[in-house]
C-alpha cells in the first residue's frame, strides 16, 4: 500500500442509529460526495471511518474547508492509511511527525489479532522516531504533538497527528424538509443551519416590499442563501412580494397591529408554499422576547394562523450575543449587518404591540380580504436555486 495522504472522515451520531445506520450512511455519503463536487478524489468506506484518497496535495487545504461544511462529520485527519506492517507503520509515523520538540505517540487497536497490543506499538514506534530525529524528546503529560496510531480490523493503519472538527450534526436530508422564513437580518440564516444540522434539508422563502425596499435588500438575502447552501446541500429561495399587503394594512388597521397582522399573512403564506412543494414544516429565527413580536402573544398570534405544518424556532431560547457567534462561525454576519432594511421595516408603528390580544387582532384583520391579498402575494413568488 503506497505511503499517500489520506483524508480520514468520522461521523458523529450516525453511530447511535443501530438497525438505521444504513440508511443515514448513504445519505451521509451521498452528501459527502456532493460537497466535494468537481475536485478529484476517491471515498471508501470500511467500519465507520471514510477515507478520501487519490487527490492532489493541493487540493488538501480546499478538501477540509468543504468538508467542515457537511453535517454529520464529527472529527478529521489528515494523514497516511498503509498496512498494518511495524516497518510501515514507522515510515507514515515519520512523514507525519515534527523535526523537533516533544511528542507523544498514542495507538488505538481496533485489530486485537495485531501480535503487539497498543503500549508495545507506542513504545516501538516511538523509540524509532526518538533514532531517527535527534531533536524529539518524549513527553507523556504534556507533549507538544501526538503522532497517533489507528490499527483497524481490515489490516490496515490509520497515522495522523491532529484532529479537525466537522461541523456534527446528522446528515442532511435524513429529517424531512423545512421553509425558512429568511429576512435580511442575523438570527434567520442561523436558524437555517441549526435544522440542517439536524438533518433537515432546509429551502428559504424571503418576503420583500419593493419599492419601499430597494434591489439590494433583495440581493443581500440572494447571498445569505448562497452563504446557507453549503451547509443545507443545496437551497431554494422563494422570493414573495408583499407591499399590497402592508399598503392595506396600513390604510385600514390599527397602527400599532402593523407588524403583529403582517407576520400573520406571512405565515399563511409561507404554508401555503411549503404544501406545494412537499416542505413539512416552517422554520423562524425568533428568540422570545427579542423584539415585540417575538413576545409569548406575537407568537401565538402567528402560530394561529398556521393550520396544518409546525412551527420550529430553533433560538427560541438563545440570547443575542449566541446567535451572534454561530453567525459569525458559518461566515454570515458581515452580510447579515449590511445596512439594507427589510419588509418589516416598512410602515414600522410607533410603538408596537407588545402583548396583542388574538380577538383584537382577529377583529382589526376582519377590515381586510385575507383571501384575495394572499391570493395576489402568490402570483408574485419567485424562485432561484443555489
Amino acid at each position: 500500500m503506497e505511503n499517500r495522504s489520506v483524508i480520514i472522515i468520522r461521523y458523529a451520531e450516525i453511530y447511535l442509529k443501530k438497525k438505521n445506520r444504513g440508511y443515514f450512511e448513504r445519505i451521509f455519503r451521498n452528501n459527502i460526495e456532493a460537497a466535494l463536487k468537481g475536485i478529484p478524489h476517491k471515498l471508501t468506506t470500511a467500519a465507520g471511518r471514510y477515507y478520501l484518497e487519490d487527490f492532489a496535495e493541493e487540493d488538501i487545504e480546499e478538501l477540509l474547508a468543504r468538508l467542515k461544511k457537511v453535517f454529520g462529520i464529527h472529527t478529521m485527519s489528515v494523514g497516511r492509511r498503509v498496512r498494518s506492517d511495524m516497518d510501515e507503520i514507522f515510515r507514515a509515523a515519520l512523514s507525519v511527525c515534527r523535526e523537533n520538540g516533544s511528542f507523544k505517540v498514542e495507538t488505538h487497536r481496533a485489530d486485537k489479532t495485531f501480535p503487539l497490543n497498543s503500549m508495545e506499538v507506542s513504545r516501538e514506534i516511538g523509540g524509532r522516531l526518538l533514532s531517527a530525529r535527534k531533536n524529539l524528546t518524549v513527553d507523556v503529560h504534556d507533549p507538544d504533538f501526538y503522532v497517533y496510531l489507528d490499527l483497524r480490523e481490515d489490516g490496515t493503519t490509520l497515522v495522523f497527528s491532529e484532529f479537525f472538527d466537522g461541523a456534527g450534526g446528522m446528515p442532511v436530508g435524513s429529517a424531512g424538509k423545512g421553509l425558512l422564513m429568511l429576512s435580511g437580518g442575523i438570527d434567520s440564516p442561523v436558524a437555517g443551519y441549526m435544522m440542517a444540522k439536524r438533518g433537515m434539508h432546509v429551502h428559504c422563502l424571503h418576503f420583500h416590499s419593493y419599492p419601499y425596499t430597494n434591489m439590494q435588500a433583495k440581493e443581500k438575502v440572494e447571498e445569505l442563501a448562497k452563504i446557507l447552501s453549503p451547509y443545507t446541500c443545496g437551497t431554494r429561495l422563494y422570493c414573495v412580494s408583499v407591499t399590497h399587503i402592508q399598503e392595506e394594512i396600513h390604510r385600514k388597521c390599527a397602527e400599532e397591529l402593523m407588524v403583529t397582522l403582517l407576520r400573520r399573512f406571512m405565515f399563511r403564506i409561507a404554508e401555503i408554499v411549503a404544501s406545494r412543494h412537499g416542505i413539512q414544516c416552517l422554520i423562524t429565527g425568533e428568540s422570545l422576547g427579542q423584539v415585540a413580536s417575538q413576545t409569548i402573544e406575537g407568537m401565538t398570534s402567528s402560530n394561529s394562523v398556521v393550520k396544518k405544518l409546525p412551527v420550529l424556532r430553533p433560538l427560541v431560547g438563545f440570547d443575542k450575543n449566541e446567535i451572534i457567534e454561530r453567525s459569525r462561525a458559518m461566515d454570515a454576519y458581515d452580510v447579515s449587518i449590511l445596512p439594507f432594511e427589510d419588509c418589516c421595516t416598512v410602515f414600522l408603528p410607533r410603538h408596537p404591540a407588545i402583548r396583542p390580544k388574538l380577538d383584537y387582532i382577529e377583529a382589526e384583520e376582519a377590515k381586510l380580504d385575507v383571501y384575495e391579498l394572499i391570493e395576489e402575494a402568490l402570483k408574485t413568488v419567485e424562485k432561484m436555486d443555489f
